[in-house]
């Protein structure tokens, strides 16, 4: 059904060279080559021979479970909507609390430390100066920390939550965009390649209102309330959607010719390719492709977001897997 379409929107469509390799000024790799080479050399500096040990392979006395198993949560917690990553699990309660289990080795647990496992759900504060719907106007008028310094308030509950490899992303109701976990690329958007620990507010883009949030490998596409298209990270494979293969530390507005006047409503991150949906029911994607999952008809990475034709059906929505996306649709009538 799926056919090529690297005849349209002109120069608008670009496709990724794979070939070259290129750096950010803050270190953080870009090229391809880092999928190999460049990323086993870096997590060897990064990462301790232990931990290493820990993800090349599965310790003994860790419990895997094949059948599906209930997961409990204390008592009066109703659980609406779950995220999963490489090695761990978010939930979100239906009072805006972010729960969290797995492995946190890089922080995206977010508790404030390394912590490799932990086995059972746990409570992740992400909201500044408040307590999850207790004493929620003491937190709106700001709180005084220890030191006597005004925290700032990025809102009352989270309202989204999303999983990367190794790093995790939540969105409050007030539209502040928060990160934590490995930034080796720069997935945190702290306009570094540090671990973030804690969920910490992308401050880049603050004053503009977030709705919704993906994550991939490496990299973290936003949407805002207007419809507008965010990411950075890793951008190896054309997946930040900006033109270039250049990595991006700090959130970079998806400008690309073929998005003006649209406006996304949801958005979906694979390993290293992104995707979105419009108002209008259209389906974008961009990012790698060696295995055809941007629908493009082609094996070849695109690096801007590219139109996918699906015929009279009308999207309702998307996600990506790592290595292949799905769109649910209805059939023409």
């Amino acid at each position: 059904m799926l056919t090529d379409i690297s005849h349209n929107k002109g120069n608008s469509i670009a496709v990724s060279p794979r070939s070259q390799a290129s750096r950010t000024s803050s270190g953080a790799a870009s090229g391809p080559s880092e999928s190999r080479g460049t990323e086993d050399s870096t997590k060897r500096r990064r990462l301790s021979s232990a931990k290493q040990g820990n993800d090349s392979s599965t310790s003994g006395d860790e419990n895997l479970s094949a059948p599906p198993c209930v997961v409990t949560f204390n008592t009066g917690v109703k659980i609406t909507a779950v995220a999963a990553g490489g090695r761990h699990t978010l939930a979100l309660s239906d009072f805006g609390q972010v729960w969290g289990w797995g492995y946190g080795g890089e922080g995206q647990l977010g508790l404030g430390s390394r912590i490799r496992t932990v086995s059972s759900p746990h409570p992740i504060p992400c909201i500044e100066s408040t307590s999850y719907g207790k004493d929620r106007l003491s937190a709106m008028k700001g709180n005084k920390n220890a030191e006597g310094q005004i925290n700032k308030v990025t809102g009352n509950r989270v309202t989204a939550i999303a999983c990367g490899g190794r790093h995790s992303v939540v969105v409050t109701d007030s539209g502040a965009l928060l990160a934590f976990g490995w930034g080796l690329y720069g997935q945190c958007g702290q306009g570094n390649t540090d671990d973030v620990l804690s969920p910490t507010c992308v401050s880049a883009i603050l004053g503009v209102k977030m709705q919704d949030v993906a994550a991939g490998l490496w990299h973290t596409v936003s949407i805002s309330a207007d419809g507008d298209v965010y990411s950075f990270g890793g951008n190896q494979f054309g997946q930040l959607g900006i033109g270039s293969d250049q990595a991006e530390t700090i959130p970079k507005l998806v400008d690309a010719p073929s998005l003006e006047d649209k406006n996304a409503r949801s958005v979906s991150c694979g390993a290293r390719h992104s995707a979105i949906i419009t108002d209008e029911g259209e389906v974008f994607c961009w990012g790698w492709n060696k295995y055809g999952q941007l629908g493009l008809g082609d094996s070849m990475d695109r690096n801007v977001p590219c139109i996918v034709p699906v015929d009279a059906y009308h999207p309702l929505n998307v996600s990506c897997g790592w290595w292949h996306t799905l769109v649910l649709a209805e059939s023409p009538t």
